[in-house]
């Protein structure tokens, strides 16, 4: 059974366009390293809530938008293996060159990302 691995994080909304292309990037490794599908969705309709909601759950500011991403994968277990080959991904010329390109400035605060692996447990497909 495949496996999801969801973000939500926020960005500047001045990030849009850097942080799309950061994502092409890193998608891709993601994609080389066997998943399915990899989507980034940029915030369109969201409401606050009245106990939480996406904007308190990564501490929004005022000029950011939240970004809803996540990555599906045949199963946990290419998965996992892809999570191993990361830190030798992040040694190779290409991601060096990528981050080198971004320079000092991230599109978005990562500290303040929230992530997490999941398990379907329903799947209604057309």
């Amino acid at each position: 059974m495949s496996y999801i691995d969801g973000y939500v994080f926020p960005v500047p909304e001045k990030n849009k366009d850097m942080v799309t292309e950061h994502a092409k990037f890193m998608d891709q490794l993601m994609i080389d390293c066997g998943a399915l599908r990899v989507m980034e969705c940029w915030q369109d309709e969201i409401k606050a809530g009245k106990v939480n909601d996406f904007f308190t759950a990564v501490n929004a500011k005022d000029d950011e938008k939240i970004m809803f991403s996540f990555v599906e994968w045949p199963d946990k277990e290419i998965r996992d293996a892809a999570m191993q080959k990361m830190p030798a991904m992040m040694d190779t010329p290409e991601f060096k060159a990528h981050f080198e390109e971004l320079g000092e400035q991230m599109p978005f605060d990562g500290k303040r990302m929230i992530m997490g692996g999941f398990r379907p447990v329903l799947t209604l497909e057309k």
